[in-house]
């Protein structure tokens, strides 16, 4: 029987954070619950097709645009169940036996947050992730998502869109989303480039226009600004 698990991962120029994520995803293969490993690339000018090739991932690749990246990897994708990474996060130590879990319990879950700095305000910025997840079923793509492929295809799958194609697929979800006891870690870097105030505040306040409303292009040309 094969393994029921594939594996997606968004990319443009993650060649320096690349390898550590896929590196995690070992313990799944020697578990042998991953089917295949799928790198959805945007156009990367960087070494991030060769690292994904060299490792044995399938390189799927188009425009630069997170979901459609994602949504191209579900199409590609053969397993009954996906799991969602994007390219900076690292799963934890034992996330197959969380992950099993999941899949025997047949819903969505996404796992909690922590970033690979310490201090107060990482410690902050990853509680409030892990509020909005477990009380309003709304948990960012650096989280991870673990979705059986029936569930993601009834809810739509990802929309095409730049920014917020995590939060339209919890939304169609309807807030079924658990959250796993273990914590991924996740890239602090654009944090401290832009200040974790600063950036914590944008992040609510995009995601405060978009549940208003906002095109999602609009958001994702404002965002980038």
């Amino acid at each position: 029987m094969r393994a029921a698990l594939s594996v997606i991962i968004p990319t443009l120029d993650a060649a320096p954070v690349l390898p550590a994520c896929l590196s995690a995803l070992i313990e799944g293969l020697e578990a042998g619950m991953i089917r295949e490993v799928i790198v959805s690339d945007g156009g990367s000018s960087d070494a991030t097709q060769a690292i994904a090739d060299a490792a044995g991932a399938q390189v799927v690749t188009g425009p630069p645009s997170r979901g459609g990246q994602l949504r191209r990897g579900a199409q590609a994708a053969q397993g009954a169940w996906l799991l969602v990474l994007h390219a900076d996060t690292v799963l934890p130590e034992g996330w197959t036996r969380a992950a099993r879990a999941q899949m025997r319990a047949d819903g969505p879950a996404a796992f909690r947050l922590s970033f690979d700095q310490t201090g107060v305000m990482p410690a902050l910025v990853a509680g409030w992730a892990n509020l909005r997840s477990r009380v309003f079923g709304l948990p960012y793509g650096d989280q991870g998502l673990l979705i059986s492929r029936d569930i993601y295809e009834a809810a739509g799958g990802y929309a095409d869109i730049p920014l917020m194609e995590d939060v339209a697929l919890a939304r169609s979800i309807r807030g079924r989303i658990a959250l796993m006891p273990l914590a991924v870690t996740t890239g602090a870097d654009r944090y401290a480039r832009a200040g974790w105030l600063r950036r914590g505040a944008r992040n609510l306040g995009t995601l405060a226009r978009y549940l208003c409303g906002a095109d999602p292009d609009r958001l994702a040309a404002r965002y980038k600004r």
